[in-house]
C-alpha cells in the first residue's frame, strides 16, 4: 500500500487464504474416523451481484470467465459446462494435477445469492475444482463479490442411528471454516455444529467467532 493510500485511509483488501481449502482431505478422514461423516461429493461457491448491475449481464461475464456454455442447459434451465478452462489452471497439492472444473451448474437462491454447483465423488478433485473457481474469479477482479463455499456432509456407512447430513463452510474473506446444521424451516443443530467444530478443529482452519456463523437457509447444495 503506497503513502498515498495511507494518507487518504484507504486499504487493499486481504488476498483470500483459498491454499486452506486443501485441509479439507485430510478433515474428511478425519470426519469419517470420529463421526461417521463422509463428503457428499457435492459443493458450491456463492457470490453476490455487484451493485447496479444486471443480473443477466453477470451471469453472462461469469459464463465467459469460466468457460460455460451459452447453449448448455441443465434440465431446470440452468446453464452448466462440461470440460476444462483454456487457461493456466492454479496448481493443486503437490503431485497433483489440476483437473478441469468439469460440470458445473449456476443457481440462484431464494435471498438472491448466486452460486456456481460442482459434482465430483472424488474428495481431492471436488476441492481443487472448488479452488479453481475461486481463483479464476479472483483472479480476474471477483473477489469481492465472492462469499464461501459451501461442502455437502452426509452419513458414511460406519455412520450411527442419529447421523445426519449437514454442511462445511469455507468463508472466502476469512480463510476458515465453518459447520451448518439446518434442521428445516430456519432452525439449526447448534449443538451438532460445536461437536463438528472440534472434530475438525485439528485439520482446518475454524472460524474462532461464532457471530460469523452465519446460516444459509435455502442453499442448494444438496
Amino acid at each position: 500500500m503506497g503513502l498515498l493510500d495511507t494518507l487518504l485511509g484507504r486499504t487493499k483488501p486481504v488476498r483470500a487464504n483459498l491454499d486452506a481449502l486443501f485441509a479439507l482431505p485430510s478433515a474428511a478422514v478425519t470426519l469419517e474416523t470420529a463421526a461417521g461423516l463422509v463428503l457428499s461429493g457435492r459443493a458450491g461457491v456463492c457470490w453476490k451481484s455487484p451493485a447496479g448491475q444486471q443480473a443477466a449481464d453477470v451471469q453472462h461475464e461469469i459464463r465467459d470467465l469460466l468457460d460455460i456454455p451459452e447453449d448448455a442447459h441443465d434440465p431446470g434451465g440452468t446453464p452448466t459446462a462440461e470440460g476444462a478452462l483454456d487457461r493456466p489452471a492454479t496448481p493443486a497439492p503437490a503431485g497433483r494435477p489440476s483437473p478441469a472444473i468439469g460440470r458445473l451448474t449456476q443457481a440462484e437462491d431464494s435471498y438472491g445469492y448466486q452460486w456456481l454447483l460442482l459434482d465430483d465423488s472424488d474428495t481431492e478433485d471436488l476441492v481443487a475444482r472448488v479452488h479453481l473457481v475461486n481463483s479464476t474469479l479472483t483472479d480476474n477482479g471477483w473477489g469481492p463479490q465472492l462469499l464461501c463455499s459451501v461442502f455437502g456432509l452426509v452419513p458414511g456407512a460406519e455412520a450411527g442411528p442419529d447421523a445426519r447430513p449437514l454442511y462445511l463452510v469455507y468463508l472466502y474473506k476469512r480463510g476458515t471454516f465453518y459447520p451448518f446444521a439446518p434442521q428445516g424451516g430456519q432452525r439449526r443443530d447448534n449443538e451438532l455444529e460445536l461437536r463438528i467444530r472440534a472434530v475438525v478443529a485439528v485439520d482446518l482452519p475454524v472460524e474462532q467467532d461464532l457471530s460469523r456463523w452465519f446460516p444459509l437457509w435455502d442453499l442448494p447444495v444438496r
